[in-house]
């Protein structure tokens, strides 16, 4: 029963920006449990090194497409490919892709704000709308299909940094999860939203030069930055039939930050 509950073997995943960070440890640990995988990112070398990896060495289900996701052609193009890639039904759409820009507040610029927005927040309604009609394919009233959007928790708490645009985005995030949650339940498609703390990656590498958390850990209760996982678990969860009763909720794995 418990291995049933919490499966997301055979599971057709569209994961965006699942080549790095985040991203990377949710396409791996899916991948490993079972769960075909595609993904894209705008960097094809990394999204090489992933398919060699998991799919090469390892012989997990792992496919992927470069695209720049900013753009309303190539939103529609990567929904497509997915979408055909499995056959014309996805079960699990997992917005992930995301950016930030930091700037002193007198000088933030246009185009930081307007990327960091596109990306974040148009480009996550604009693929999910895409995505419908193969969500629609997929979902029966015994197994909803599945959108996951990769908020943060930033856009719950306030933060003294200078990312203006990412944690206005991300609250918007958590918004927007709400309101297709609402929209979409009766459509046998659930919606709901993980708002990660701190988690290694080329994002907030700075934090932790050389890998080095010392510093971070005293700013977390639990002492420590997320590990894969965590995220991993969280994902699994809202991926199978464990949050079969969930819809509309953000869920924080932050180890506290946010209290």
């Amino acid at each position: 029963m418990t291995d049933e509950l919490f499966s997301v073997a055979g599971k057709r995943v569209f994961i965006t920006g699942g080549a790095s960070g985040i991203g990377r440890m949710i396409s791996e640990g899916l991948a490993e449990r079972g769960a075909r995988v595609f993904t894209c990112s705008r960097k094809q070398a990394a999204l090489d090194e992933l398919v060699a990896e998991l799919a090469g060495k390892r012989g997990f289900d792992v496919r992927a497409e470069a695209g720049d996701l900013v753009k309303l052609e190539e939103i529609e193009r990567m929904a497509k490919i997915a979408g055909e890639h499995f056959g014309g039904a996805i079960d699990v759409l997992i917005n992930n892709a995301g950016a930030t820009w930091g700037a002193k507040l007198e000088e933030y610029p246009e185009n930081g704000w307007d990327r960091v927005f596109d990306l974040n927040v148009k480009s996550m309604f604009f693929l999910t709308q895409k995505c419908l009609p193969y969500l629609r394919k997929s979902a029966t009233q015994e197994s909803f299909a599945r959108i996951i959007n990769i908020g943060s928790i930033s856009g719950i708490e306030n933060p003294a940094d200078n990312a203006w645009a990412y944690h206005s985005a991300k609250a918007a995030v958590h918004h927007l999860t709400e309101t297709l949650a609402k929209h979409l339940v009766r459509e046998k498609i659930t919606v709901n939203a993980i708002a990660p703390g701190l988690f290694p990656s080329k994002m907030t590498a700075f934090l932790m030069p050389g890998g080095d958390q010392s510093l971070v850990g005293q700013a977390i209760p639990m002492g420590r930055a997320g590990r894969p996982s965590d995220m991993v678990g969280t994902i699994v969860y809202f991926a199978s039939a464990a949050s079969a009763f969930t819809t509309g909720s953000i869920l924080k794995v932050d180890g506290g930050s946010a209290l």
